[in-house]
């Protein structure tokens, strides 16, 4: 008898396991996302594939791997905005322009307000608002992907406006982004000349307060650069790049006491300037005077504060004085 059991034990083993490789393999669910059609009531791996891709595309999604009716709206209201049949259900076809939205790719052409934006969206309309956070006073990298310094800046402006802080990019902040851009848009109708020693000649018709903190900022022009110079008192015998700033403004009668590069983040308002525009963040400062750059750093080279040559204003806040 135990022979007759050795000899049926293996075969009988050896089917139980293909049986159960069958069924492993019979019962395995895709984890790509467009391997398979997803509807309600589908789960899966690629169900929550699904989901995170919406959230990061703008259409908020609980990411639990169950396609409920809460997925089938988010899915349906992607479907509208990409131009698909809005059916609920996501198919080979609908996955691609989720990828698409996800890349934010050169056929990605939706307008700013079009979808809300968070950290992970991607797009054109991303790169309309990091260069209207610039224009308010909020630089960014315009790269077109909501990364964690577009995440900051618009925390920021929200804070500012006093509107609701919560990263979200939505109707009300895209309506006050838009006033901000267009208050930043007007520009100066003349330009300062640069004389051959470096000095700077205020345009006609500039108001008196920027012709005095051109002349301001000539008397210090060539001065030398020494760290710390311009805070302790105003009549030094060099300048810092705030201490540089805050002589020409006081000249002009826009300040009353130096500020270092920290303090400048926050003067004024908010902003590019019809005519004096300030870039200022913790460890460097520069203004542009009717179209002159008015900043310590290249001072060696030119031999004067006062240069032609613009430079890269990402990370600086971008300030006015009021009115001006």
């Amino acid at each position: 008898m135990p022979h007759v059991i050795r000899r049926f034990a293996r075969p009988l083993a050896l089917a139980l396991a293909d049986a159960s490789l069958f069924t492993v393999s019979a019962g395995a669910v895709p984890t790509h996302l467009g391997e398979r059609s997803l509807s309600a009531g589908t789960r899966g791996p690629d169900v929550r594939s699904l989901q995170q891709t919406l959230t990061r595309v703008g259409y908020r999604t609980l990411a639990d791997g169950v396609f409920a009716a809460g997925t089938a709206r988010r899915v349906r209201s992607f479907q509208r905005r990409a131009g698909l049949r809005p059916t609920g259900v996501v198919r080979r076809a609908d996955a691609r322009a989720l990828r698409r939205a996800l890349r934010g790719g050169p056929g990605d052409r939706r307008s700013l307000g079009a979808r809300p934006l968070r950290p992970g969206s991607r797009g054109h309309d991303v790169r309309v608002l990091q260069a209207f956070l610039t224009s308010a006073g909020f630089p960014v990298t315009v790269d077109g992907v909501h990364g964690s310094g577009t995440a900051r800046q618009v925390l920021a402006f929200q804070r500012a406006r006093r509107l609701g802080v919560d990263g979200v990019v939505g109707p009300t902040v895209v309506a006050a982004l838009r006033r901000a851009h267009s208050a930043a848009r007007p520009a100066v109708r003349a330009h300062a000349r640069l004389t051959a020693s470096g000095l700077a000649v205020a345009p006609a018709g500039a108001p008196a307060a920027v012709r005095r903190v051109i002349a301001a900022g000539n008397r210090i022009a060539r001065k030398p650069y020494r760290y710390g110079g311009g805070h302790g008192r105003f009549k030094d015998s060099g300048y810092d790049c705030s201490g540089s700033i805050s002589y020409a403004l006081h000249g002009g009668g826009l300040l009353r006491r130096a500020l270092d590069s920290s303090g400048l983040t926050g003067f004024g308002s908010a902003g590019r300037g019809r005519w004096i525009t300030i870039y200022a963040h913790g460890g460097h400062a520069y203004m542009v005077v009717a179209g002159l750059r008015f900043d310590t750093s290249g001072r060696s080279g030119a031999g004067s504060r006062w240069q032609r040559d613009r430079r890269r204003s990402a990370g600086y806040r971008v300030r006015h004085p009021d009115r001006l």
